[in-house]
């Protein structure tokens, strides 16, 4: 089969944006640009998709290649396709968005990647769109938490509720009331109570719950309510 006449040749890429939460904040994972344009430069992970991959492919190739995860959740965002964006050669990329729990993977992503976490609300100048990238997959997170239990991604298996309330603090960017919080989250039916506890807060300690898997789809349209607008806030 012959190519198409006259058509202008467009590379595309992928680029990930990961996010990390370390039972505190949320995070970033960064790395320096190792090429021209922008060299040394803050950039998120990315890499041009071949001629015999998918997309989807590309995005969990690139992950694994740059910052050895696997496994991980990921989803497609979006397609940034400006004609300057890349100031080398007309370049689309197809963004997407990861969730990992950051202490899982530190130690492996720092001593043999050399991508560092920076977190949310600190991220410094990126290359490109990369800022507009971030900006964007911050907004359907946002979004996502408020219709899908999506969050739980971030959390190791078993965690506490002062822990769940920091992820949704730091995912909102506000200050939940406790007790309303505990309640509302409760009441979804998706957490299991353990009998252990984590003490290193306080001698009294704080139970760890872990997500009901096995209830998970009867329950999770109960977390439609967790959040009354998919765009506000809980009070």
């Amino acid at each position: 089969m012959t190519k198409y006449q006259k058509q202008t040749r467009i590379l595309v890429a992928v680029d990930c944006i990961v996010f990390g939460f370390d039972g505190q904040t949320m995070n970033l994972l960064l790395i320096k640009r190792g090429f021209e344009p922008e060299r040394n430069k803050w950039s998120l992970m990315g890499g041009f998709v071949e001629q015999e991959e998918s997309a989807d492919e590309a995005a969990v190739k690139i992950l694994k290649k740059l910052t050895g995860l696997d496994g991980v959740y990921l989803e497609q965002l979006y397609t940034f396709s400006e004609p300057l964006r890349d100031p080398i050669e007309r370049t689309m990329s197809i963004a997407y968005f990861a969730l990992i729990d950051k202490n899982q993977y530190e130690k492996q992503i720092n001593d043999e990647y050399n991508a560092e976490w920076v977190p949310l609300n600190k991220v410094p100048n990126l290359i490109f769109d990369h800022k507009k990238m971030v900006a964007m997959a911050k907004e359907k997170l946002k979004y996502k938490a408020a219709i899908h239990p999506i969050l739980f991604e971030l959390l190791p298996a078993k965690f506490t509720l002062p822990v769940l309330l920091n992820l949704f603090e730091s995912v909102y960017d506000t200050s939940f009331d406790k007790r309303n919080f505990n309640r509302k989250i409760m009441s979804t039916g998706l957490l299991l109570k353990l009998k252990e506890k984590d003490k290193t807060g306080s001698k009294k300690g704080a139970f760890y719950f872990k997500l009901d898997k096995k209830h998970y789809q009867k329950n999770f349209h109960k977390f439609l309510n967790f959040i009354p607008n998919p765009n506000g806030l809980i009070k």
